[in-house]
């Protein structure tokens, strides 16, 4: 009930009851699964919690920031970079508690998105059933930014809401069998030594433009297995130079600026 007011993550809310730092209807619980009504007083430290205004946002991810609230190593992390563009958009105002929707690993660059409502969040992170692959031809001229990416809305056939579409910059050539046989899906080695191989698959991969020395591959996914794009390709003999998320269920990249935040208000919350 603490991460559904908007107080803190769920994570975090397990570990202050488990503190014993939580009291409910003025006493301490040390359960985390403790049932709690809607209108139950919850104090932490003490202190009332109060369900808080939910906000939501998106970000254009750069690269080089690793997707989490503090990092043992020192690095950037999303949450500076979303506190110092929160600041420049509300001068004066205190930053929300808010968390990350999923993960993009450090290298990986494009939409993120934000909020204080763990039961929205939840929604957006389960799986749904598979969207059926499609294919699109390949477009040789297109209006493209500099970096090789188009940034501008798409009208992508994509029917099931719960997928992500990325652009990947890949070195080499991948054959129109090999994009199917990410489709098909294969197993791949493990990321730790000694652990099983896994499963994983694309809904779709498509051939998006092509140089001389390399190209952008489209990728769509409708799971959240780690680096699950570049383990495939790496299965497959080719480096990601590049990995731009452009969508994520039905909210899109659009014109939004690297390193930049935007607040957005889902129609629905359940897509």
């Amino acid at each position: 009930m603490i991460s559904k007011r908007g107080f803190c993550s769920r994570s975090q809310a397990e570990n202050l009851v488990r503190e014993g730092r939580v009291s409910l209807r003025g006493k301490i619980v040390r359960d985390p699964d403790a049932p709690a009504r809607k209108n139950d007083e919850i104090c932490v430290d003490g202190k009332i919690v109060k369900a808080s205004e939910f906000v939501y946002f998106m970000m254009n991810k750069p690269r080089g920031y690793v997707t989490t609230a503090s990092d043992e190593k020192g690095r950037a992390t999303v949450m500076d970079l979303f506190r110092e563009q929160y600041a420049k958009m509300y001068p004066g105002k205190t930053v929300p508690h808010i968390s990350p929707i999923g993960r993009l690993d450090a290298a990986s660059e494009g939409l993120l998105l934000f909020t204080n409502d763990t039961q929205w969040a939840d929604a957006l992170l389960q799986t749904r059933e598979r969207a059926k692959p499609y294919r699109r031809e390949t477009r040789e001229e297109s209006p493209m930014t500099e970096a090789g990416v188009i940034l501008s809305e798409t009208k992508d056939p994509v029917t099931v809401p719960h997928t992500k579409i990325y652009r990947v910059q890949v070195n080499g050539h991948p054959t129109a069998a090999e994009l199917s046989q990410m489709e098909a899906g294969f197993n791949v080695p493990p990321r730790v030594f000694g652990e099983p191989e896994e499963f994983m698959h694309a809904v779709s991969a498509n051939l998006y433009s092509a140089g001389e020395k390399n190209c952008w591959l489209e990728i769509i996914l409708d799971e959240g297995k780690n680096r699950e794009i570049r383990r495939m390709l790496a299965k497959l003999g080719y480096e990601v130079l590049r990995l731009v998320r452009i969508k994520f269920c039905n909210f899109e990249l659009g014109d939004l600026k690297q390193g930049e935040i935007r607040e957005i208000r889902p129609k629905q919350k359940t897509e």
